[in-house]
């Protein structure tokens, strides 16, 4: 897992160099659709998130995601006409996802496939138009490379739909990640703040929601924590309740944006209260807050979750280690997934 959260840089630069050029395809396709609806699980329902709110706030069209059961255990047919499906999944062989995605083009969607398969893979094949990362093989179960590749092809969805955004920023990504591998930040407080822990609640709202919720499903999978990814909007509406001396808090959030301002607020009713705020990102101001803190990318809020995830990857880690755990292969898991119907 280390090693493969070391080979980020070069998995960004690869991806987007495939990627990038294929922008007019994305145009093209996306130009007789209106809506958006995404077709996931687990990690790669993550990266869907993150689609999802870059795709409504940055492109202005209205996104979703798919309950892949209507499809599967339903097999409810509904009018698609004018949706742009969007399968996302790091084998591409996850039967669940290539039949879901069978089913959005048989209802009516064009469809789009993310992933790291290839092109001959399943999901790919079933596809109109497949948008293939260039991670390389991932051998750790926890998926880390794989993850910020298939953002990084979000970001290039996002920009075939007409985003306004700046090409550029993304470009400036692998550089970042690089970086954060170099400096995460305190991560040895971090560590023995959770080492005795058995849970925590992992908070971010808008695009950073989507790192909350990877992070979140990240330390259940290698730590076996008790870990709650939520919108810090959620959070406060009851769950908060169970944050106190035995449940920090994680906040996640981009160095600028308009969440950073409740992130920031949110961090100093955790530690008021009595509780640890461990900060990732959120610049100075979310350090000041936060009883300590992982560093965050200097990147532009639609494009920081290719980074945020970074020094949560390198705690997932370095926190399994310290437990005594095996963060390469939990158990229990597999590294493709196949549901039952």
């Amino acid at each position: 897992m280390r090693s493969e959260i070391a080979e980020q840089p070069a998995a960004l630069r690869a991806t987007l160099d495939a990627l990038l050029p294929r922008i007019p395809e994305v145009t093209s396709l996306a130009g007789q659709t209106r809506h958006l609806l995404f077709i996931a699980r687990g990690t790669s329902d993550n990266a869907a998130v993150y689609g999802r709110y870059l795709i409504e706030s940055h492109a202005g069209r209205l996104a979703a995601l798919a309950a892949p059961s209507i499809a599967t255990t339903y097999r409810r047919k509904l009018d698609l006409d004018g949706v742009l499906a969007v399968a996302v999944s790091q084998s591409g062989r996850t039967e669940e996802i290539v039949e879901t995605l069978d089913w959005a083009r048989d209802c009516g969607a064009r469809t789009v496939a993310i992933t790291n398969g290839g092109e001959q893979s399943p999901l790919a094949q079933a596809a109109d138009l497949a948008l293939c990362t260039v991670a390389g093989e991932e051998k750790a179960v926890p998926a880390t490379k794989t993850y910020t590749t298939q953002l990084a092809a979000m970001a290039v969805l996002a920009l075939g739909l007409g985003a306004d955004v700046h090409k550029d920023d993304l470009k400036k990504a692998p550089d970042a990640v690089q970086k954060l591998i170099e400096d995460p930040g305190d991560l040895d407080a971090l560590v023995e703040g959770l080492a005795d822990k058995p849970g925590v609640v992992v908070s971010g709202r808008g695009l950073a929601f989507s790192t909350a919720l990877e992070l979140a499903l990240k330390l259940k999978e290698a730590c076996y924590l008790h870990a709650m990814g939520l919108s810090y909007a959620d959070l406060l509406h009851g769950p908060i309740a169970v944050v106190d001396a035995d449940t920090p808090a994680i906040l996640v959030a981009a160095g600028e944006g308009p969440t950073l301002p409740g992130t920031i607020a949110l961090a100093e009713r955790v530690t008021g209260a009595g509780a640890a705020a461990y900060g990732v990102g959120g610049g100075h101001a979310l350090a000041s807050a936060s009883t300590a803190s992982l560093n965050g990318p200097d990147l532009p809020e639609w494009v920081a979750p290719l980074g945020l995830i970074v020094p949560g990857q390198l705690l997932t880690e370095a926190l399994a280690r310290r437990l005594g755990y095996d963060p390469d292969a939990p158990r229990g898991l597999n590294k493709v997934t196949q549901t039952d119907e």
